[in-house]
């Protein structure tokens, strides 16, 4: 699905070039949920920019369905750190904005606008405003808006870190039960360990800057998933002891074009 090869991006600064991602090699499976992981300025943000198409890569290539990343496309979504909601629209006229903007019809995606918001648990809010809503909520708005279109991808940039820590780990589950009904490939940056175990089929852990794979885990943990007292808290533990490990090698060399799959 989402291929990224020697994937490379550089900035030019005002004390001169700054390397912000060298030698990424990754492969997403369809429908595979994988979070990106690293310390802040590691590249993260930059990584999920470059596979939406809104910044081009310094080297190598991003693919997505086989097909060559050169721009936005229709086919995969982005779901920032702020909701972005217009303040003037309704809850469901907010949703279907990607609807207007890229002319579909209306009427087709109403309905499917209505079943998203009962999946994210906002039934019976259609025809709030924004204002009428607690931050949580309105982050479940952006994600409806989000997934209106059907996107085979979904890209999410720290979706949920303005948030308390309640609300983040409800939303968390909420967005586990979108993920299962739709089955959208998902890839998730966050600097949280617990957001990356509890949504994540894999985490990918970037080196500090210039950001590097440094390792791939697995998250081989039944889902749906909590942080609190389950039948699976051992292997919860375990897998957050490992990226807490792996978070604090600030200094390990890692080989250009570590692969990740």
């Amino acid at each position: 699905m989402i291929r990224l090869a020697d994937v490379s991006r550089t900035f030019d600064g005002r004390s001169g070039r700054v390397e912000a991602l060298r030698g990424i090699d990754l492969e997403v499976d369809e429908g595979e949920f994988v979070a990106v992981l690293g310390r802040s300025g590691c590249g993260k943000s930059t990584l999920l920019r470059m596979i939406a198409g809104l910044l081009p890569v310094s080297g190598g290539e991003i693919t997505v369905g086989g097909a060559p990343i050169t721009g936005p496309r229709r086919d995969i979504a982005m779901l920032f750190q702020r909701p972005a909601l217009l303040p003037w629209r309704t809850v469901l006229d907010n949703v279907l904005l990607p609807v207007e903007i890229f002319g579909w019809s209306r009427a087709k995606h109403r309905d499917r606008a209505r079943r998203l918001l009962d999946v994210a648990g906002l039934g019976g809010f259609e025809k709030r405003l924004p204002h009428e809503l607690s931050g949580g909520m309105q982050q479940r708005v952006s994600l409806c808006r989000s997934l209106i279109g059907e996107p085979r991808v979904m890209l999410m940039d720290e979706p949920f870190s303005a948030l308390d820590a309640l609300t983040r780990e409800e939303l968390s589950g909420e967005l586990q039960r979108v993920h299962m009904e739709t089955g959208a490939t998902v890839v998730f940056v966050t600097h949280s360990i617990d957001e990356a175990v509890l949504l994540a089929d894999r985490v990918v852990v970037l080196s500090p800057r210039p950001g590097r794979i440094r390792k791939v885990v697995e998250v081989a943990i039944p889902r749906p998933r909590t942080l609190g007292r389950n039948a699976h808290l051992a292997d919860v533990a375990r897998v957050s002891a490992e990226l807490h490990e792996l978070l604090m090698e600030r200094d390990t060399p890692v080989p250009t074009g570590t692969k990740g799959r």
